[in-house]
């Protein structure tokens, strides 16, 4: 029990700083704009479940499944990073019309569960960052074959708990904006979209980083 434990509060805080819920329900509500609240609250589920599924699929397999299609973590971030900077582009230009601005964001092709993967589950909550440390978790079992599972069931557990947490910020993503008025909203939104823009830059510069310095080096060394 002691085993299950520590792993749980291993993974638990490391898995939740990545999925950064707090900061990216302001993101989920902007992106989620042109829907309903019970399809918003929908959507806020499905990022959750979709969540949970990425963490545990890094934590269990998560270093075969990118070997197998041969994806390396650099690949992965410029991907992710090339997504959303799109949809941050996309926010950026889309005109204030509605309730506070509520054409900014949404889905390209108009269902709004068409985002619930990408991009607001991957890479947005659960992406390269996420997928990263859990993987770097699960490269750390114990030895002993009860004690790895132990050690699998605490850190599921903790991707179980962290996926929770962010339905619950996302689902109340509505109750924080009902609380600003619509000038502060439409600042907001136009910021949250650069904010965007800028993460999705950061995050192909983190890959770029990841694919040239290995060249750059072996070139050096060479």
């Amino acid at each position: 029990m002691t085993d299950l434990l520590e792993a749980f509060l291993l993974a638990f805080p490391a898995l939740l700083t990545m999925l950064d819920p707090l900061n990216n329900a302001f993101v989920f509500r902007a992106m989620a704009s042109g829907g309903t609240p019970a399809e918003r609250a929908l959507l806020a589920r499905r990022v959750a479940i979709y969540s949970m599924v990425v963490m545990s699929l890094s934590l269990w397999a998560g270093t075969h499944i990118l070997a197998f299609f041969g994806v390396t973590l650099g690949a992965l971030r410029l991907a992710g990073g090339a997504v959303i900077t799109f949809y941050g582009w996309q926010m950026q230009n889309a005109p204030d019309t509605g309730e506070a601005g509520a054409s900014v964001g949404g889905p390209v092709g108009g269902n709004l569960l068409d985002i619930a993967v990408v991009p607001l589950t991957i890479p947005l909550t659960a992406g390269p960052g996420t997928i990263s440390v859990a993987i770097a978790l699960s490269s750390d079992h114990p030895p002993g074959t009860r004690d790895e599972m132990l050690f699998d069931f605490g850190t599921t557990l903790a991707a179980a708990a962290a996926a929770i947490v962010v339905y619950v910020v996302y689902r109340s993503a509505d109750w924080i904006v009902q609380r600003m008025g619509p000038r502060v909203i439409r600042i907001v939104t136009r910021l949250i979209a650069f904010l965007v823009l800028c993460l999705g830059v950061q995050i192909m510069i983190s890959g770029f980083d990841d694919v040239v310095r290995p060249l750059l080096a072996g070139r050096a060394a060479g």
